[in-house]
Order: C-alpha cells, then structure tokens, then sequence
C-alpha cells in the first residue's frame, strides 16, 4: 500500500481537498487502483449536527456517513464510493479509545495520547486504506490522506504525530509527503513572498515530517527565483516545488500537476512505474478544455436558505455543471435568497430576486432544514408550476412543492409540514415515525436507499435509463403525509417512485409540465463529471429545450 498524505500551512481553505483529488487522478492515470481518506480534527464524531454556514455542506455517503464535503471532492473526480471510515475525526478517534478502556482492552494502562490515541490513528487508516472504493472487489493502491485544519493547530498535534510515527509503520518508500502553503503577492510590483512558507515547513519539520513535495498556492505561476528560493530555504528539490496559480477551472489542474512532473516525483518517492500514454488523463483534459470553450449560457435560478455561502451547496453546484457540460451549455447560477421571494416579508431586494427567478430558464429549490424562507420556496415552486418553468425540487424542494400544490390545487389553504408548524390543521409533510426527536446525530433516514419506479413510463425514469429501481442517497426526516398521497396524485402530481414499502414518496413529477420533478432523496450526491445525475441533467434539458 501506498500513501500520499496532504497536510496544510499558513491558513485554511487553501485547497488541499482538490490537490489530494488532483494527485489522485494522475495516480488514477497512471493505472492505480485509489482510496481516500479525510481526517478532520474537531471533536465532533461527524458533520452531521453541524451549520452549514460554519462547515459548509454536509456530504452524504452510500452508508449513511455524514462527513466533510472534500470526500464528495474525493469521489466526484476519482470516482469511487467512500464509506463513512474514510472520514477519520478526533470525536471518533476518542470514542473508539474510551470505549476500549472501559472493556479493559488495555490492561491497566494509563491511557494517553501517545500511544494509545497515535496507535489507533494509524490502525484506522491501515484498515481502511485496504477496503476496496470502485467496486472492482481488488484491494487499493495507493490510499490518498488529505489532514484537515493547519499545521501548528492544537487540535492537530496527535495526527501529526500519528502520521509522524506511520511513515515508519509502512516503510518511508511507501509514503509521500505533500504540504499546500501559501505565497501572497504583495506590493505594487506584485512581489510573490516565501516567508509564509518558510515558516509553515520548518514547523512541519519540527514536527518530525519532511514534505517531499510543495505544492505552493499562488494567484500567478511561481516565478523562477521564488521556486529556487523556496527549495533552497524548505530543503526541497527545485522540481518539487509545484506551482497551484489560480486556473480557468478546477479540472485543468491536475494537467497543470502533470506538467509540472507531480506524478513523476510521486512515483520516484513511492517506487511505481508511470506508463508512456495516460489516455485516462487525456481524456480528463479534453472535459477540462470543453469546459473553457463554452459560451451559450443556460441560468438557473437557485432559490436557497445559505446562498451567502457558495459551500453549503457544493454538491448541487457541480451536479448542475456537470449536466450543463453535457447539454454544451456555460452554466450561470442565480442565486436567489428564498426569503427575498415570500410575499409576507417587505425585502429591499425582493423586487430584484422576483426578476431573477423570472429570466431564469429553470428552477432549483435545494434541501435544508428550518422555518427561515420557506414561504419563498413554495411561491418559486408556485412560479414554476403555474409558468411551465423547468423546477426541480431536492428533499426539502420536493416537500414545498408538495406544499404548494396541496395550498393551490387541492384548496387546502392551511397545508404545511409539521417541521414549521407542528398543529397545522392539515399536515402535507410530516415527522417521520421512526425518527428518533431526542438525538440529532445520526438519526435521520440516511445513505442510499432503494426507489422502485410505480410507472411504466415518466421523464424521471427515461432519465434514469429505463430502470426498474434507482439506489440513491437519503438525509431528511420528513416525508409527505400517505393520507394525501391518493388526492394529491389524483390532481395530478403523481409520485412515481416510492420506497420498498410502497407508502414513502420518493419521486414526484407533475403532469403535463415540460419538467416539475422532485427526489425525496439527493441525487447530487452521485453526480459525477463524465455521468450528471439524471434529475439534474433533466432539468438543464428542459431549460434549454432538449427532450427528455
């Protein structure tokens, strides 16, 4: 097994989740087979009960995990399917280590951070890193580690001792060290500094980890004198020193890695053969070209609760541009704050987000949680609906749009979900029985679920190719009412997949519409830039007139 390990400096969000991607995918090229691990340091066990404006979106896994979003970076451009092991947190690390102390598995010892934290860190990732992620059955080669949070960070300390100690578990051979830093670019002549990095590496250093490779985070290519001076300083060589300058898009970066003999210097660390022709990689070059080239554009209208924060909806970004790469079209968000669209708020911008969702060629209402804006939800669903606009509803989408039609079709004027108004006379959304109401963690209907298909013949399931069932990827806690479910549908929304059970709503489509679809379930999870999720790419065909 081999093991490249990605750690941070200087500051966060520098993009160490797309440079452990990228590598992966020149590993990938180079005929690899690849896992992936993310270890975040914060005490929670998982992402779950966290906001997204603190954490950005919550990504869920085939298992039911609820992790970091970089392990959605991890699967969208490697293509694998993570479990929720792969995501490694302090909470879950402890957990694991005062439960064994209470059986008595460590005989009397005193417990401590070294070893008995650092030695179960590493167990983690050996365990994991040879569980198979493409569903080839084979064993991986090489497993990608990617360290959250910044090095020096207190919360750090024991995975980097942990990751001090493994590369001489494995053998040093078979590990490789990657750190991403920064290099500003101050003054008025644009002089790009190396002190921040300086500074970064000798603290890695102390620490006891040698990076083999920089990976130096810059707005402009590195300079010829700023790469001798940072190998010279960072006791790196000169080729190792990797310039990550801000690109037309995020998919030309691992061609700008390979131009940059990444992949030569990983395999000369990690002793494996790189082939002559990487048509894998290729491949991957003419997807990251196509995208620059287009220049029709296709708006969508996205109507959300945390539009202020572009990561809360990560996912759905890249399901969206993934179908619009396909349908040849330059995708334009518009976002849209739901609650600037209620009609019972005096917003100084609602004038404005009305004009927008009205030029907008489709609609995209998102999952979430909460009261906040939903009144603005349903009057795009409403939009949408009574305008034959192109709508899509993800999980709390598909409920507002329930909503709406109940409210405006059925006569129901007080239909609501019992998530905003738990005495509502008539209940369209409800608190799903076997929900837990107590704990938050953990509790809802999470990871992939089957959806059998109720109907010979829809938009959705032609889509999705014909098939009987799909297996896609859950996280709510609520569910339209059953006692609607034969007025609603005898009005002409018809859920036209539903769960095992038959009574659970899992997919609606609206008749005689050029495309209202709603997923109970996030079909953004699976998305994938060579293979868009179908309700998306159903909504970027209806937007820009396709048939479906």
């Amino acid at each position: 097994m081999k093991y490249v390990i990605v750690t941070g400096g200087v500051l966060s969000g520098l993009g160490k989740g797309i440079t452990a991607s990228s590598i992966g995918i020149l590993l990938k090229a180079a005929g690899l087979r690849l896992t992936s691990i993310k270890i975040d340091p914060y005490l929670n066990c998982d992402a779950g009960t966290m906001s997204p404006f603190e954490h950005g979106e919550v990504f869920v896994l085939d298992d039911g995990g609820e992790v970091d979003l970089d392990l959605g970076n991890y699967e969208r451009f490697l293509d694998i399917a993570l479990g929720r092991d792969n995501n490694i947190t302090t909470g879950k690390v402890y957990a694991n280590v005062i439960e064994k102390e209470r059986r008595g598995d460590y005989l009397g010892k005193t417990v401590q951070v070294v070893p008995h934290i650092t030695n179960e860190i590493q167990d983690w990732i050996v365990r994991v890193a040879n569980v198979c992620s493409d569903g080839s059955g084979e064993t991986p080669d090489a497993c990608i580690i990617e360290l959250g949070g910044t090095v020096g960070d207190i919360e750090s300390a024991p995975f980097i001792e942990a990751l001090r100690q493994f590369q001489f578990r494995v053998g040093q051979n078979n590990v490789c060290f990657v750190h991403v830093s920064l290099v500003p670019v101050m003054g008025p002549v644009g002089e790009q500094k190396t002190k921040p990095t300086q500074h970064t590496v000798k603290e890695l250093r102390g620490l006891g980890i040698i990076p083999d490779i920089l990976v130096c985070r810059s707005a402009k290519p590195l300079e010829a004198d700023t790469r001798a001076k940072l190998a010279a300083f960072c006791h790196v060589d000169e080729e190792a020193v990797v310039s990550a300058h801000d690109v037309s898009n995020l998919y030309q970066i691992p061609s700008s890695f390979y131009e940059q003999s990444v992949l030569r210097k990983v395999s000369q660390q990690l002793g494996f053969e790189v082939p002559d022709e990487l048509p894998f990689l290729d491949e991957w070059q003419r997807m990251a070209d196509k995208i620059d080239t287009l220049s029709e554009e296709v708006h969508i209208a996205m109507v959300g609760k945390y539009t202020g924060l572009s990561d809360s909806y990560l996912s759905v970004i890249k399901a969206l541009q993934h179908s619009a790469l396909a349908v040849d079209r330059k995708l334009v968000i518009d976002w849209i704050e739901s609650t600037d669209l209620d009609p019972n708020e005096n917003s100084e911008k609602q004038d404005e987000a009305w004009e927008l969702l009205k030029a907008a060629d489709g609609i995209l209402v998102p999952g979430g949680f909460g009261i906040r804006g939903i009144e603005g939800k349903i009057a795009a669903a409403h939009y949408a609906r009574t305008n034959n606009v192109p709508y899509l509803g993800v999980c709390l989408g598909l409920q507002t749009a329930t909503i709406e039609f109940c409210r405006n079709v059925l006569g129901l004027e007080n239909a609501n979900s019992t998530e905003f108004d738990e005495n509502t006379p008539t209940p369209a959304v409800i608190f799903m029985p076997e929900i837990s109401k107590t704990h938050m963690g953990g509790t809802m209907r999470l990871g992939t679920k089957p959806t059998p298909f109720l109907v010979d013949d829809c938009k959705i399931r032609r889509l999705y190719g014909g098939a009987d069932h799909v297996d896609e990827r859950h996280r709510h806690r609520y569910e339209v009412n059953p006692e609607l479910i034969e007025q609603i549908e005898a009005a002409g929304l018809v859920y036209v997949g539903k769960d095992e059970t038959g009574l659970r709503c899992e997919i609606m489509e609206l008749n005689d519409h050029p495309y209202f679809v709603g997923t109970q379930y996030h079909p953004e999870f699976k998305s994938r830039p060579n293979r868009p999720s179908p309700p998306f790419l159903g909504l970027l065909k209806a937007a820009v007139g396709l048939p479906i």
